[in-house]
């Protein structure tokens, strides 16, 4: 009997073999196609280009309709803010379950046009029905889309030499749903107070404003939200699409104390989890301080915590006494450990 996928993102060697052979027509306009660490295409539009990443459009019911839109829209924006040019456009089709209610479609389309409005961003063209076999939270899917000068755009390589620069520290997507879905199992741990302090960090869930913060300093070369696989799947992925090292110092990596207490209750290695909110950036060493400045003067905890080297040299993790290569995780361990606790409650 074959073996069930794995849940979550394709493994990137399934991808290089079935996906990125297959792309339909090549079209010289596209500046950036699908690439592992590289979270939005771009399309050159003469003196100006545009900017899209594509989504589910996730809605988890059980955080609260106007908190789940929140983060629906914020994991769009985000992949465009990497790129250096803020969020513009939104196209979405929402394929709804059954037994959502026109007082729920309401709040949600209410709390999208909220945030929307507060970004900056138009909606622009979509598709909204339901379906039978649609399910609570992927109701759907969505394009968002970004256009300014083409100098903006930061086309992401990292260089040998350039700073690592991470912002908010791991798991912060982990820690946000599993202290929203799970309260009580913190609490017996910890208390309430400590549960309402790692609820909060759900609010992190965002780069939006990190990686506009850091394109505006300047001297950055490439950027990414680290989401599945986490802080080493995001850098490993980095890393890989730019041809070159690392050396990442694990102790000089920001690590909240609502995230590392979370992560120990649950079990879950913080470096390798989900962290939508999280953003890797290369920068030049130069302009490494001043990037962290930017960030901790907008109360957004950043750190210096490595180097980007020649490839020969590997993706190295340096913590303390010991030095290893780093690998990508495949598996995210926040799914396994969110579907245990789904079935514990």
């Amino acid at each position: 009997m074959e073996k069930l996928p794995e849940l979550g993102k394709i493994h990137p060697d399934f991808f290089n073999k079935v996906i990125y052979p297959r792309l339909g027509r090549k079209d010289k306009s596209i500046i950036i196609g699908p690439q592992h660490g590289v979270d939005f295409g771009a399309i050159d539009l003469g003196n100006k280009v545009m900017v899209l990443s594509a989504d589910p459009f996730y809605i988890a019911k059980e955080l609260g309709i106007e908190k789940a839109a929140w983060f629906a829209i914020h994991i769009l924006a985000s992949d465009i803010a990497v790129s250096g040019i803020a969020p513009k456009y939104l196209a979405v089709d929402l394929n709804l379950p059954l037994e959502m209610t026109e007082d729920e479609l309401t709040r949600m389309w209410d709390a999208v046009h909220k945030e929307c409005k507060k970004l900056g961003i138009a909606v622009v063209t979509g598709h909204t029905a339901r379906y039978a076999g649609c399910n609570y939270p992927m109701v759907g899917g969505a394009t968002m889309i970004g256009i300014d000068d083409k100098d903006k755009l930061i086309s992401p390589k990292c260089r040998p030499g350039d700073a690592i620069i991470i912002s908010k520290g791991p798991a912060i997507e982990t820690t946000g749903l599993m202290a929203a879905y799970f309260p009580k199992f913190l609490e017996a741990k910890y208390g309430k107070a400590f549960v309402k302090k790692a609820q909060d960090v759900y609010y992190q869930m965002s780069t939006v404003k990190d990686a506009l913060i850091v394109a505006k300093v300047g001297g950055v070369t490439a950027m990414h939200d680290a989401t599945e696989c986490g802080i080493f799947g995001g850098l490993y992925e980095m890393a890989m699409h730019s041809n070159v090292g690392m050396n990442i110092y694990l102790e000089k990596i920001v690590l909240q104390d609502e995230v590392k207490k979370t992560c120990e209750c649950f079990d879950i290695d913080p470096y390798n989890a989900i962290s939508e909110g999280t953003l890797l950036a290369t920068v030049n060493k130069k302009k490494a301080k001043d990037v962290v400045n930017a960030l901790n003067d907008k109360s957004i905890p950043a750190s210096i915590a490595g180097e980007v080297t020649r490839k020969k040299q590997g993706i190295m993790v340096i913590e303390k006494d010991k030095k290893y290569k780093l690998e990508h995780p495949k598996i995210d361990p926040f799914w396994a450990r969110f579907e245990e606790y789904l079935k514990k409650s």
